[in-house]
């Protein structure tokens, strides 16, 4: 059975500038600005929620389908995925349109200019819940607003249980709309500052948001997560990093391995710890779909992390 990746495909281009945005922006001008900033560091990375979420899930051996609007430029992408076994068959090409673009260029403060372009992805709600999938599992994360919506109503409406994963796209709805999602998610997953977003804009707490959904989900970077599930909360612990060299991505990663722990039944505690580690993994990586493992070695790594077999 698959897990059915609502969500958007990205080209990240990324730029380092070898100063200080500061050096350069004049106080006193800034209503006035133009700047050029020389970048001999530049990278382009495969990135985009759903195409890193099923990469993710992918690594540990689940089966990932994701379904996104891309533009005429995403065949180098196609060809990325299906190397590596995921399907396509859910990606809509609009030929007149960009797959979605973020052009990134960070200074030595580690100050980033972000420019980015939705293109195809805010076509994403042209798009139906495919019914004949084999889809045991569904998850909205971030895309088109009006795609997110759809997206929502339709796994509700056949009754295939989802993630709702707003992330980045959390700022575009207002506070029915997110009570709308979690009524009809069964699970919830977000980071500390998207949750206090929620909170702001629902009045809900974590109890009551838990009482409506099977879990709640609140990553908090170098503090673990919490998980709120069946009355308690879980608090899971940080896996240790070799390194730590691009926390880029590491939120996908996580939500992979809850995927993952969600379609093999793997209790909270372990799934927990199993999208830890994930995020633990991608973060010694640069980029969001660079980092490699075996399933074996994700399995002796698990153990060493946690004292228990997976």
């Amino acid at each position: 059975m698959s897990a059915l990746i609502c969500g958007s495909m990205a080209f990240d281009s990324i730029m380092v500038f070898h100063d200080k945005f500061r050096n350069h922006i004049l106080p006193d001008k800034i209503h006035m600005l133009s700047v050029c900033f020389l970048v001999p560091d530049l990278r382009r990375e495969y990135g985009g929620c759903a195409g890193n979420i099923a990469y993710n899930l992918a690594l540990l051996g689940g089966e990932p389908l994701p379904m996104a609007a891309v533009g005429k430029d995403f065949e180098p992408y196609r060809a990325w995925l299906e190397q590596r076994g995921i399907p396509c068959s859910h990606i809509e090409v609009v030929e007149d349109s960009y797959t979605a673009q973020a052009f990134i260029t960070t200074d030595l403060d580690d100050n980033q200019i972000t420019a980015f372009h939705p293109g195809a992805m805010d076509l994403a709600h042209q798009q139906s819940i495919p019914l004949d999938a084999g889809v045991s599992i569904g998850m909205v994360a971030p895309d088109g607003r009006e795609g997110m919506l759809e997206h929502a109503r339709q796994f509700a409406a056949a009754g295939i249980p989802f993630i709702f994963d707003p992330g980045q796209g959390l700022p575009m709805f207002g506070g029915e709309e997110i009570q709308a999602f979690i009524e009809q998610a069964s699970w919830v997953t977000v980071n500390d500052y998207e949750w206090e977003l929620i909170h702001e804009r629902t009045g809900l707490n974590e109890q009551q948001v838990a009482e409506k959904v099977e879990a709640l989900i609140i990553t908090r970077g170098a503090r673990g997560s919490a998980i709120y599930a069946d009355g308690q909360c879980m608090e899971i612990p940080v896996a240790k990093a070799t390194e730590v060299v691009d926390p880029t991505g590491c939120g996908d990663a996580y939500r992979g391995g809850l995927l993952w722990g969600l379609m093999n039944g793997r209790d909270w505690e372990t799934t927990g710890r199993v999208a830890s580690l994930m995020g633990a993994m991608k973060v010694a990586h640069a980029g969001t779909q660079n980092h490699h493992f075996s399933e074996q070695e994700f399995a002796t790594r698990f153990q060493h992390e946690f004292g228990c077999a997976l």
